[in-house]
């Protein structure tokens, strides 16, 4: 009987169940669709515009290169007797100075030598002078006996000619003595900071041989790379008196944010970089190291280092200049009108790192929308921060 009466347990307790979750499902609310609906505008931030004449500026990523560099090398052989303090790397030098001196014992030697064979051979042409005196005199007495084609001999002009290019070859010898004893000092061809020396005092050189890399101080070129749709806003020198386009040099990763240093345009090269086919322009910095006094203070430029160039311009005229990152996709803006949204196409004229400057699509007293929206839709209402809902 034990088990009949568990098993009625377990049907009443399962038939509780059934009934409960009946009342549960015929019980519960049912949702009611509202005819009603309500629109919120959209919280935007705006800014106005900027119209006028504009120059546009154009960056641009280039490699400092020397304007004058030159490797230092003798013109004569010999022993290096004497070096320059300032011939040492990261030394300055004058033009003209003198750096190095090879030792000129054998050249003045050479020297007297040179010079006595032009004293022997002038003393030689004052002799022959000499003879051709008393060969006119005899000429005169001979004078009708021998024939007009024999007179060049009796009057010695061959030894005349002889004893003249004689002296003029001595001279050309002790000219070249005298050049050779010169180029035993080697002086700085131009006013130059000293990058290496390869030389020491007591070391034999000879013609062709590198003493030394130096470079001119008085300007670097930048090679910057430039799109080629970007150079018909630049300005190139056509003359000496007309400068090209303005410029800012900063070293990105060296110097701090608001250094840079100032140049200009100097020339276009005529051919494209291999690989990524962009127009090569060259650049100039006066002073690139700071050595003079106006330049005081200025970071100096490296020879190889990696640089930014933003170029100013040439200006362009009627056009609204709007922060680039206010331009959408397709080249449209987003406008606050009437308190709702309006989706403008643009017309752009030019776009560098920081604007777009617009020719038409947009006014001058249009309010841009520069909050980044989720949802975007033409006539979308818009609300300002302290605008009613």
């Amino acid at each position: 009987m034990d088990w009949k009466k568990t098993v009625f347990i377990c049907l009443l307790i399962l038939l509780l169940a059934a009934g409960a979750s009946a009342v549960i499902f015929l019980t519960e609310p049912t949702a009611q669709r509202s005819s009603a609906t309500k629109r919120s505008a959209m919280l935007v931030d705006v800014t106005g515009v900027d119209h006028g004449t504009f120059r546009p500026v154009i960056t641009a990523m280039g490699t400092v290169r020397a304007d004058q560099e030159i490797v230092l090398s003798p013109r004569v052989s010999g022993e290096i007797v004497s070096i320059s303090d300032s011939f040492t790397p990261g030394g300055f030098v004058g033009e003209g100075e003198v750096l190095l001196r090879i030792d000129p014992a054998d050249y003045e030697v050479n020297l007297m030598q040179r010079q006595s064979d032009l004293r022997q051979a002038a003393s030689e042409l004052e002799l022959e002078l000499g003879r051709q005196d008393l060969a006119k005199k005899d000429y005169q007495e001979l004078e009708g006996t021998i024939s007009s084609e024999y007179k060049t001999l009796v009057l010695r002009g061959p030894q005349l000619d002889t004893a003249r290019a004689r002296v003029e070859a001595a001279q050309a010898a002790v000219r070249r003595a005298e050049l050779e004893l010169e180029r035993t000092r080697i002086r700085a061809p131009f006013a130059a900071h000293i990058i290496n020396r390869e030389a020491n005092v007591g070391s034999q050189v000879s013609p062709g041989e590198s003493l030394g890399r130096l470079v001119g101080v008085e300007s670097y070129w930048v090679e910057a790379a430039v799109p080629v749709s970007n150079l018909r806003w630049i300005e190139f020198p056509d003359t000496s008196e007309h400068t090209g386009s303005n410029v800012r040099i900063r070293n990105r990763s060296a110097w701090p944010e608001d250094t840079f240093r100032t140049g200009e345009v100097y020339n276009l090269i005529g051919a494209l970089e291999d690989q990524t086919r962009l127009a090569r322009v060259l650049l100039t910095v006066a002073d690139p190291l700071s050595h003079e006094p106006e330049s005081a203070g200025l970071p100096p430029l490296m020879v190889g280092s990696y640089v930014e160039a933003r170029i100013e311009g040439k200006p362009i005229e009627d056009v609204i200049r709007m922060n680039r990152d206010f331009l959408r996709q397709n080249d449209t803006v987003w406008i606050k009108e009437d308190g709702v949204l309006r989706i403008r196409d643009v017309d752009i004229v030019f776009r560098d790192q920081d604007y777009v400057y617009i020719r038409s699509g947009l006014g001058v007293d249009d309010l841009v929308v520069t909050t980044n929206l989720a949802t975007v839709l033409e006539g979308a209402p818009l609300r300002l921060e302290g605008d009613a809902e």
